[in-house]
Parts: structure tokens; sequence; C-alpha cells
């Protein structure tokens, strides 16, 4: 294989973070990447570090609903509030707000030290604001959608899966439950593809 090629081969740096999925991830990039290799290998660490952060996502919101932020019924959709300066604010967008600075978390040190170990040119501190800047933005999309919107899913959904399976059968809460992960399935899916090309061309732009 000429030297040309070879520069096109992604391999990974030394000073990346090693996870038994590297050999995986760069064998993937360069059978399917050519000369964008190195792109197709970041892309798959991101979206393998989003998986985590969805993890995360999912599993703090879950534990938060069945212990100190419950969730409302269909009567009550906003659930209990708590009053904070003067306004009530959903416990639903209590609970997804704190899931989603957990998953931000998760997912910038990860991305930090895996995906783009070779972003240096900038301090920890620069890139931290960055990224949440970005998943901010992300963040109000989500949250606003998941807010006005887990209500209405979770009842279409539970009536469908209930008219094709008759003895599934949830309680009030159970209902906005399921119509909680349902949205947040959705608003994290979308703001995945936001997430990284925000972070690719802005966050990480000192990067070839």
């Amino acid at each position: 294989m000429s030297q040309a090629a070879n520069s096109e081969t992604t391999t990974a740096t030394p000073r990346a973070l090693r996870t038994p999925l590297d050999g995986l991830i760069i064998a993937i990039a360069n059978r399917v990447g050519g000369n964008k290799a190195k792109e197709v290998e970041r892309f798959l660490k991101f979206a393998i570090v989003g998986t985590l952060g969805a993890v995360v996502d999912f599993g703090v919101l879950n534990l938060l609903q069945a212990t100190i932020l419950p969730p409302g019924s269909r009567e009550n959709p906003n659930g209990f509030t708590l009053p904070v300066v003067g306004l009530f604010i959903p416990l639903v967008a209590i609970a997804v707000t704190i899931s989603f600075v957990c998953a931000i978390l998760s997912n910038f040190t990860w991305n930090r030290y895996w995906t783009y170990p070779d972003s240096r040119t900038r301090s920890i501190r620069r890139q931290l604001t960055q990224f949440a800047t970005v998943s901010v933005i992300g963040w109000l999309a989500r949250t606003t959608w998941i807010t006005l919107s887990y209500g209405f899913i979770g009842t279409i959904a539970y009536e469908t899966i209930h008219t094709i399976q008759p003895e599934f059968i949830l309680s009030e809460e159970g209902i906005t439950k399921l119509g909680t992960n349902i949205a947040l399935f959705i608003g994290i899916f979308v703001v995945m593809i936001w997430n990284f090309f925000a972070n690719r061309y802005w966050t990480y732009n000192d990067v070839e």
C-alpha cells in the first residue's frame, strides 16, 4: 500500500483513551470511510458516546420519577409542581433537566478524551462552555418538546398497545411515564444529530 494511501487510513491516536471497541471502530471506519475514515471514526465514537449518554439520561429520569419527582396523570398532566421564584415548574421538566445535565457531563468527558483526544488547542473550560452551549440549545428544544408532547404521546401509545394487547394495563402514572420515555427517545435522536454537527464544526473545529 502506498504512503499516500496509508495517510488516508485512520489509526488510533496514542493520546486517545483506549477501549475494547477501538479496533472494531477503526476497521469499520477504514472500510467504509475512504479518505473520510477519520470523520467516520469520530462519528461512530460520538454515536456510541451518545448512546451511553442516553442510558444515563433514561436511567436518571426513571430513577427520579420513581422516587422524588413523580410525573402526573392525564387529569393532572403537569404532575406536582415546585414553586420557583413565583413560578410553577412541572416536575417532568425538572426531572428531564437533571437527567440531561448528567448526560452532558458524561458525553463531554467521553468526547474530550475518546472521540476528540487531538483537540487540545483550547482549554477544557472553553470547550466545556462551548459543549454546554450546544447542549443547552438542544436541551431547550428537547425539554419543550417533551413537556408539550408526553401527555398525548403516552395516551396514544397506551391506547394503541392496549387495542392490540388488551391485557396490557397501565396506571395513570404509568401512562405518563410511557409518554415521557417515548418523547425522550425521539428528542434524544434529533438532539444527537444537532450536537454532532454543532460540536464538530464549533467546539472541536481545531482537529483535521
